[in-house]
């Protein structure tokens, strides 16, 4: 009997595949095209990728830019590669983009902080406010820029130590970069004592900053009094060097200054604090009332 049902569940499925044949060939056909479409797709995607990151190296377009429009452009074939081999099976891309598109928003109202950060990578990726290796303070944080990523700014600054700024908070704050123009102010403040002659502080900080040959002087030198502050006079010297002279610059013309004015007695003030003490050898009234034992 069990043989019997056997034997009739196989002249079934004979039949079955005898009448469907055509059908069955069909669908082998579409799988076999969606699967040579995906693999096609991945192989086109990881070559056009490449390809176009070769490109913009070549033509020095900054490393981050290259590498986000290159995977950009990767993810966005992948993506027109499933569709297509999805559709080949006969799968409704319709529906499949709507489900898509819902979850898609429902992961965008969840993660509202990492996309802000992802649109302000894009934004800093195409305007490049900074590159790699500039110096730049963000918001308060300085340091030289070691890699824009699209959801933070990484940086290294003066001390050795590594700040990963989200991106989110670098298009909301101020960025100053140091390193995009090739020529840098420098501006000292100076402070003298009140009974010094204004005309001969001026040529004594003229001379060091005329000697200095690492400042443009063709730009404008600025030497004036620019306060005067509570206990001292205050000059202020600003001077252009270029980006790299900047700082060994203010730190020299500091040092020379400190010892020009010494050398002309030109005091240098500094906070003083006077205490006076009073001492009352009266004894009081009260004192020499009362009765010795």
């Amino acid at each position: 009997m069990e043989d019997l049902n056997v034997t009739e569940s196989v002249n079934r499925l004979q039949h079955w595949l005898v009448d469907n044949q055509s059908l069955l060939l069909q669908y082998a056909v579409n799988i076999v095209a969606a699967f040579i479409i995906l693999i096609v797709g991945l192989i086109v995607a990881r070559i056009v990728a490449n390809t176009l990151n070769r490109l913009m190296t070549a033509r020095h377009i900054d490393a981050t830019v290259a590498d986000f429009l290159s995977a950009l452009v990767r993810y966005g074939i992948i993506a027109f590669t499933l569709i297509a081999a999805l559709s080949r099976i006969g799968v409704q891309t319709t529906s499949v983009i709507a489900v898509l598109g819902a979850a898609g928003l429902a992961v965008g109202l969840a993660l509202q902080g990492s996309l802000s950060n992802f649109a302000a990578g894009v934004l800093l990726v195409i305007f490049r406010p900074f590159r790699s290796g500039e110096a730049v303070d963000l918001g308060g944080i300085a340091g030289t820029v070691i890699q824009v990523q699209i959801f933070s700014t990484t940086l290294r600054t003066a001390d050795g130590k590594i700040i990963v700024v989200p991106n989110g908070k670098v298009i909301a704050g101020n960025i100053i970069n140091s390193s995009r123009e090739p020529d840098r102010r420098t501006e000292i403040i100076v402070g003298v004592a009140y009974d010094a002659d204004i005309d001969v502080v001026k040529t004594v900080l003229g001379d060091i900053v005329a000697a200095d040959k690492r400042i443009q002087h063709e730009k404008e030198v600025i030497i004036r009094l620019n306060e005067m502050a509570p206990s001292s006079l205050n000059f202020v010297v600003r001077v252009w060097t270029t980006n790299g002279d900047a700082m060994p610059v203010y730190w020299d013309l500091l040092e020379n200054f400190k010892r020009a004015l010494d050398q002309h007695k030109i005091g240098i003030p500094y906070p003083q604090l006077d205490v006076h003490l009073h001492q009352n050898t009266a004894v009081p009234q009260a004192s020499r009332d009362i009765p010795t034992l």
